[in-house]
């Protein structure tokens, strides 16, 4: 942690109003669940509106360059408004590249991922704010945040070290939260009034190797049976881990019906370039699996573009996997050096025309993709979870099991219910949302 002291006296015993801004992954997001509970109970007020915030926390991601500058943009902007306020930088960034941002005069706080359990203790002393009478939370309105899923982490940090990845350095090695922990926790967030968890983690598939006589398997059998939250959603796994064991599981309608399963390339020999721990064919392996036992899952993935010495023909096989897996979303990133990673010196023999043009055609295929999943729901009844109100349009919008965006209009909105409505697709519609109409009985 680091702090300059020049922190304004109008901040000092006040109730100060934060707001945090999450970049990158689930896992921050669940970070930055965690500090929003730990803030409202010291008295501070979660805005999720930046106008006129005494405190702003700003959680970082370094996955690339891009996430770098969007990072610094981020701290300069609010900066930029609110002169008067706190800024706090933590997360990856933070971890990766300390001295950095303390360097930056924007910035008044520096936590790396390590340090952020210190974040709300270190601001309280540093404006005076006494932690004696600790506020109770006793439901999801408190929170003034607009989520109805709860990030929870059930691991963190990474073994496998592939050649492009900065995260084991900011992340640091694999260490799981015990059973009992969650299951602790997931109660508190069900009692809050959370429809939903999204267990989040680097590695999720390595769940339990440091713990005595558990995986993740066995993990979310034990989480089924002692909690009684509607809807638990495992943000990613490794094609390797998919098993006939593992989605047994899935056969209790709590569990989402959504996997996150990256790819990177569907080329054999770029995979071992990256030092990822599996093959094409044990992706469709996976793909086909999953399409087994499941009629209407839905299954998204990551893909590395321009990758060092990825062919022409390597990047067809990239599209061809792609087309035969029929994703119902990709994340598509072109490749980029990151200090510190294996990858980084390598020869960057694919110049950016190439990985533009690639990654245009590749997004070409994710939107076909994109589109068809969406009507393949046409008609069909599924529950959706309604999170956020919007006034103007007189819309609400939700989330499916299987991670298809709903839009219902409606003037009488409910949020964080679950309700199950009859699906309509209309491709003249937002190509974000599919449509929702209620069931006649």
């Amino acid at each position: 942690m680091h702090y300059k002291l020049r922190i304004p006296m109008t901040l000092l015993n006040k109730q100060s109003k934060v707001s945090i801004e999450t970049h990158g992954c689930k896992l921050n997001q669940s970070d930055s669940l965690s500090l929003s509970i730990e803030l409202s109970k010291n008295g501070y007020v979660i805005s999720e509106e930046k106008d006129d915030c005494d405190i702003f926390i700003l959680n970082t991601c370094t996955v690339t360059h891009v996430a770098d500058k969007k990072g610094r943009q981020a701290a300069r902007s609010f900066k930029s408004k609110n002169p008067n306020s706190l800024v706090v930088v933590t997360g990856c960034y933070a971890q990766r590249a300390k001295e950095e941002l303390e360097s930056l005069p924007e910035i008044d706080l520096v936590f790396g991922n390590e340090s952020k359990p210190e974040i709300v203790n270190s601001i309280n002393s540093i404006l005076s704010i006494s932690t004696d009478d600790p506020l109770q939370i006793n439901n999801i309105d408190q929170l003034n945040i607009s989520r109805n899923r709860a990030m929870i982490k059930i691991q963190e940090g990474c073994n496998q070290v592939c050649a492009y990845c900065i995260v084991p350095k900011v992340r640091g090695r694999e260490k799981s939260v015990h059973v009992n922990t969650l299951i602790e926790q997931i109660k508190k967030y069900e009692n809050l009034g959370f429809q939903e968890i999204v267990m989040t983690g680097t590695q999720l598939g390595s769940y339990g190797f440091d713990l005595e006589n558990m995986n993740l398997t066995k993990m979310l059998k034990k989480v089924l049976e002692n909690t009684t939250i509607p809807r638990i959603r495992v943000s990613s796994l490794q094609p390797q881990e998919i098993s006939n064991e593992l989605l047994e599981i899935w056969d209790n309608e709590r569990l989402c019906q959504h996997f996150h399963i990256p790819m990177q390339s569907g080329s054999n020999q770029i995979l071992k370039q990256m030092r990822r721990r599996y093959t094409s064919e044990e992706f469709i392996k996976a793909i086909d699996l999953i399409n087994h036992n499941f009629e209407n899952a839905s299954i998204t993935t990551d893909v590395i573009v321009g990758f060092p010495n990825e062919t022409d023909h390597d990047f067809l096989l990239s599209k061809n996997l792609s087309t035969y897996s029929k994703f119902s979303d990709m994340h598509i990133f072109k490749f980029s050096k990151r200090p510190n990673t294996s990858a980084y010196y390598l020869y960057d023999d694919v110049d950016n025309f190439t990985k533009n043009l690639r990654s245009s055609e590749l997004t070409e295929i994710r939107l076909e993709m994109f589109k068809n999943f969406r009507q393949s729901q046409d008609l069909l009844q599924e529950e959706v979870l309604w999170e956020n109100y919007n006034d103007q349009t007189k819309s609400i919008y939700g989330l499916t099991k299987n991670y298809i965006r709903v839009e219902k209009k409606t003037t009488s909105p409910q949020p964080n219910s679950i309700q199950k409505v009859k699906l309509s697709f209309n491709a003249s519609n937002s190509p974000h949302f599919i449509s929702a109409k209620e069931i006649k009985p």
